[in-house]
């Protein structure tokens, strides 16, 4: 599931260039549905991999390591 939220992250632009804050959770809980899962075990389990995910991507882009892909 979490790979297949690659595209529905949220990002907040600035003076200083923009960041991803996180997915739509939203959206989240919607795929999550349709692929079956439990809402609950999304609730407990989503959020703590959003925050790696948003640490991991937003030190990458400040690093210019996910220069030319489309975020």
């Amino acid at each position: 599931m979490v790979q297949r939220l690659g595209g529905q992250v949220r990002v907040t632009g600035g003076a200083n260039g923009g960041a991803v804050i996180g997915w739509n959770m939203g959206t989240a809980l919607q795929l999550g549905a349709a692929l079956g899962l439990s809402p609950r075990i999304i609730a407990e389990l989503l959020p703590p991999i959003e925050a790696v995910m948003v640490r991991k991507t937003n030190e990458e882009t400040r690093s210019g390591g996910l220069e030319g892909l489309d975020a």
